[in-house]
């Protein structure tokens, strides 16, 4: 694939292009060494897709997603995801109002902008399944009510892939919902230093006669933060980025590899498909582009696919991984 010839891009992205960068820069004053992360969570939110972020505690995958939704000012939510969680504790319920006799409507932490689902697998399948209609519908049904939801609206979830003690494995049709499922990684030597620097300089914060150490949220507050304007004018920009017709047919052709492939008993859906070139136009946008490239489409490709693939038996038991079958399609296309 080369890149298409196209106009250079337009003015009107100068302004989105800026809004986008100013982002990373105020969440990177908070958090360390995730510029992929908040790549991808930028990506989630201008193409109102979902995220499943996927790393042992203590990655700072909370302080991200708080971060986010302080710098661009949108109202935020958190689920604690346990065993004994129940569907109405996300959605809402219909409350007996004892004085008029009559039911009312509790609406749940879901009505936000954007919702942290922690350790999303931690919950019950029952519960799991009360965000589908939310993720994919944007709205949810309390009683025998339709409530549609705040406009923009992304769930991010985390899970341990450690920890399994307790845990529910997400069903393919949960999976299939979130637009990416990103890894972390631990950080680098030097980023960790970092880490470690930034905490020795926090301090204290007085509160009454006492004090409390602070912590990385504390930085959170008193950020200059964007307007939801901004974000709509951003979101208006990627749905301009320019998709060639081989771009399309590239991603035609892995995500049906992945169907034919003789190591994988399930291949994507034409979600998939969908998924990858809304987050390559996103991505395309983020760095300052107005078309998308190859490289949008090899770099979400693991974060896009992986999550909706699953090796055969035999591929299991012959020691193969779902990241080799999908570097080997992905090797084939490029040639």
């Amino acid at each position: 694939m080369t890149a298409p010839e196209v106009a250079p891009a337009a003015a009107r992205f100068v302004e989105s292009r800026e809004f986008l960068h100013q982002i990373k820069t105020r969440v990177g004053q908070v958090v360390v060494g995730q510029d992929v992360v908040v790549e991808r969570v930028l990506i989630a939110l201008l193409t109102s897709g979902h995220l499943l972020l996927q790393g042992v505690p203590g990655l700072a995958k909370t302080l991200l997603v708080a971060a986010v939704s302080k710098t661009v000012d949108l109202a935020f939510a958190r689920i604690q995801f346990t065993i004994d969680l129940l569907p109405s504790d996300i959605v809402g319920s219909e409350i007996l109002d004892q004085k008029t006799h009559e039911f009312r409507t509790h609406r749940g932490p879901i009505f936000t902008n954007l919702l942290l689902a922690d350790e999303i697998n931690r919950a019950a399948p029952k519960v799991q399944s009360a965000l589908l209609e939310a993720m994919q519908e944007r709205r949810v049904t309390i009683g025998n009510n339709n409530f549609a939801l705040p406009a923009p609206f992304l769930v991010i979830a985390t899970q341990n892939p450690v920890e399994q003690a307790g845990t529910f494995e997400l069903p393919e049709a949960q999976l299939d919902r979130f637009m990416l499922l990103h890894r972390l990684e631990y950080l680098k030597p030097e980023e960790e230093k970092e880490v470690l620097r930034r905490n020795t300089r926090l301090g204290v914060r007085r509160e009454g006669k006492g004090a409390v150490a602070r912590t990385e949220f504390d930085v959170l507050d008193g950020q200059e933060r964007g307007t939801s304007e901004q974000l709509v004018r951003a979101m208006e920009d990627v749905q301009q980025v320019h998709v060639s017709e081989a771009f399309l047919e590239h991603v035609v052709e892995i995500v049906n590899r992945t169907r034919n492939h003789p190591k994988l008993e399930l291949g994507c859906s034409p979600r998939a498909g969908i998924s990858l070139v809304k987050a390559s136009r996103a991505r395309a946008l983020i760095h300052g582009r107005d078309y998308v490239l190859p490289e949008d489409l090899f770099a979400l490709a693991e974060d896009v696919i992986l999550h909706r693939i699953r090796l055969s038996y035999e591929a299991v038991a012959e020691g193969h991984t779902s990241q080799q079958v999908l570097q080997e399609i992905l090797g084939e296309v490029a040639r």
